[in-house]
């Protein structure tokens, strides 16, 4: 189902079996596994359609961004982004715990791609949020430079647009899962959309 992108069926399944949930937390271990990437949306339906269900795994996918479980996170914070985008109330507490989650190396680019995620459907709920990932637009990693461009293009953020044209030269390779796919781009090519779709939005 994950492979096939069949989120209606997995729907399915949770209705029929219970879970589903913990089982697509077992896929979350990887990022360069396609199977990742889908679980990580699998998550955001369920949090959509059955949110009691979501709702119970929070504490997990929390527990898992302690550093005392030993897990590292791994993709925890890409997973309450998700949950977010497609059950905004699920997560609402803890939108504040996002900046935190971006101090840590550890989960600044899974949280950066989670916010984005967010920012495409809730950017006014991300006030608090979009100011403090500017900086990482000249992060030493090409991938947190290309997340936060990203990010900060989904959410709309034309204070951003001075900052993000630096990056238009910006060749690095970068792999970011959008549109259903892991896309391979460079720097530049991220920045280069986020600028456009500013401008689409007449906030550039």
């Amino acid at each position: 189902m994950l492979r096939a992108a069949n989120f209606p069926a997995l729907l399915d399944l949770a209705d029929q079996q219970r879970g589903v949930g913990e089982i697509l937390l077992q896929f979350l271990y990887d990022p360069h596994d396609l199977l990742h990437w889908r679980a990580l949306e699998g998550l955001g339906h369920l949090a959509g359609a059955q949110p009691e269900q979501v709702g119970k795994l929070i504490s997990r996918l929390l527990w898992l961004l302690n550093e005392d479980s030993g897990s590292f996170g791994w993709g925890a914070a890409a997973a309450l982004g998700e949950i977010g985008r497609h059950r905004f109330a699920v997560v609402k507490e803890i939108i504040p715990m996002f900046c935190g989650l971006l101090e840590e190396e550890f989960s600044r680019a899974p949280m950066l791609w989670g916010i984005g995620r967010l920012a495409e459907v809730k950017p006014d709920q991300l006030n608090e949020v979009l100011p403090r990932i500017v900086p990482f637009l000249t992060s030493t990693d090409p991938q947190v430079r290309a997340l936060t461009a990203w990010a900060l293009g989904k959410a709309g953020y034309g204070a951003a647009a001075g900052d993000l044209q630096a990056l238009l030269s910006d060749e690095r390779p970068v792999a970011i899962y959008d549109r259903g796919e892991v896309r391979h781009l460079t720097v530049a090519q991220v920045a280069r959309e986020a600028l456009a779709s500013l401008e689409g939005r007449g906030t550039c």
